[in-house]
Formats: structure tokens, C-alpha cells, sequence
């Protein structure tokens, strides 16, 4: 049986981590850069998982999180990559997509979504497309999360049976299912033809989800050596009088705790 990090030791690494990514979002923000991280990889391989643990100490107002749904018949008659350039970063600011133009890579050919003609385009196009971003000064890291097909059945039939996960499971899901000997031959093909200097593909094992999360985020702070930048101190005065209680002209107004006593 596969080693399986501990919950207690991946929250004492994840909580070490997270001052390493406030820092960097510090430096972010001050140097006025901008930071796009891709997250491709199979249905139920982690990627939400991750997003949420990169962005929980997060400041709100200089990242965003994006997960573009199924486009409309406008967004279909676009240019292909228009819709995500829209989401790209901001000076100063971190986007996280939540897969991305990669769709026409693997999810899209592989269930039909789009032709062989625009799948084809799509591979010589992306390299162009993502030289202009890199050229612009834009920091681009790729991640693919990587899980075995048992590993992946299990993780679906937990989301089948709680109630609180069922939504995670869409129709896309349950179509990929039958696909992912599909899935890993255009997977290779994809990094095959789209892992370029400076936009190059990491793959990461999350298989155990922990280790797959603590071994990204180390590997994408790693990515930006020179983002030291301590926050300065803070001291608080002192107050100049007793601590008052929160008091409302109309305390009806105040709901009752629940669940009541």
C-alpha cells in the first residue's frame, strides 16, 4: 500500500508554506508583476484542492481564481484564446486557472467538443500565444496533475456517495471516465508540442493529494527565487480606554445564537 502523508504533517508544512506565499504575493503586488499558474489535469485529480490551499492566507484584492464554464455561441465564434486573454493578470495581481485554454488540448478532443481541424491549430497556435505573454512579462507556470485511473474511481465514488461532494461530479466527469487511455495519449502529445522555454510543463503525482499539493506549491515558490520581501512590523497603541462591548440602539435586531441552548 502507497505511503499516505499524515494530515498532521502536511498542516505543519502547508502553514510554513503559507507565509512563503504571503510573501510572495507581497512581492507581487509591491514589484507590480504578474503571475499566471495554469492547472491541467484529470477530472478528480486535485486541482480545486489546490487553488483553495494556495489561495486560503491569502490576500483577496491581488489574486483571482478562474474557471471559465462551457462557452456561449458568442465565445464560439471568438478567437479561440480571446476568452481567457480577458482573465489574464493585471500588474501587480496572481491568477489561478482552473484549466484553461489547455481544454482544446485533451478534454475537448477527446469528448468531441471540438473539431480535429481546430484541435490541430490549437497545438500550433498555443506556443505563439503564450511567447507573446512571456515576452510581455507576464510569469507563466504550467502544472498537470497526474493520478492513476483506481485512484481517480475512488475518488468519484466518494464524491457519488456524500451529498456535500455530489455537485463536484458533472456529466464531463462521468463521460471522462470511459476516456482515460484517451486522456494520456493527448496528454503526451500536448506536452510533446507546448513545453517550451519559458513556458515549460511540470508534472506532479497526486496520487496522494497532501503530497502532490505541498510537493506544487514548494516547486512554484521555488520558481520565484528573489520574492523576499518580509513584511514590516506592526505595533499596535495602546488604547486609551477600557475595551467597550459592542451595543446596538436596537438590540432586536441582533439574531439569536444558534443552534439555541
Amino acid at each position: 500500500m502507497p505511503h499516505v502523508l499524515k494530515r498532521k504533517d502536511y498542516e505543519r508544512r502547508i502553514d510554513a508554506l503559507h507565509l512563503e506565499l504571503i510573501e510572495l504575493q507581497r512581492w507581487v503586488a509591491l514589484r507590480g508583476r504578474r503571475l499566471c499558474v495554469l492547472f491541467e489535469g484529470r477530472d478528480a485529480a486535485g486541482k480545486g484542492g489546490t487553488i483553495k490551499a494556495i489561495t486560503e492566507k491569502l490576500e483577496t484584492r491581488h489574486y483571482r481564481i478562474v474557471a471559465l464554464p462551457r462557452p456561449g455561441e458568442a465565445e464560439r465564434g471568438q478567437w479561440y484564446f480571446q476568452r481567457y486573454a480577458a482573465h489574464l493578470p493585471r500588474a501587480g495581481e496572481i491568477v489561478l486557472f482552473d484549466r484553461s485554454w489547455y481544454n482544446r488540448a485533451v478534454v475537448e478532443p477527446a469528448l468531441g467538443f471540438c473539431t480535429q481541424a481546430q484541435y490541430r491549430r490549437f497545438l500550433d497556435d498555443c506556443p505563439v500565444f503564450e511567447e507573446l505573454l512571456v515576452r510581455d512579462g507576464i510569469i507563466l507556470l504550467k502544472y498537470w496533475l497526474a493520478v492513476d485511473q483506481a485512484e481517480q474511481e475512488q475518488r468519484f465514488r466518494a464524491r457519488a456517495d456524500d451529498p456535500v461532494k455530489r455537485w463536484k461530479l458533472s456529466p464531463v466527469d462521468l463521460a471522462s471516465r470511459r476516456k482515460y487511455a484517451e486522456f494520456g495519449r493527448l496528454r503526451d502529445a500536448m506536452l510533446a508540442r507546448t513545453h517550451r522555454p519559458g513556458a515549460p510543463w511540470f508534472v506532479v503525482d497526486y496520487n496522494d493529494q497532501r503530497q502532490g499539493r505541498l510537493t506544487l506549491i514548494r516547486h512554484l515558490l521555488d520558481q520565484l527565487p528573489d520574492r523576499r520581501m518580509p513584511a514590516p512590523r506592526v505595533r499596535l497603541p495602546a488604547l486609551r480606554h477600557a475595551p467597550l462591548r459592542e451595543r446596538l440602539a436596537d438590540p432586536s435586531l441582533l439574531l439569536p445564537a444558534w443552534p439555541p441552548d
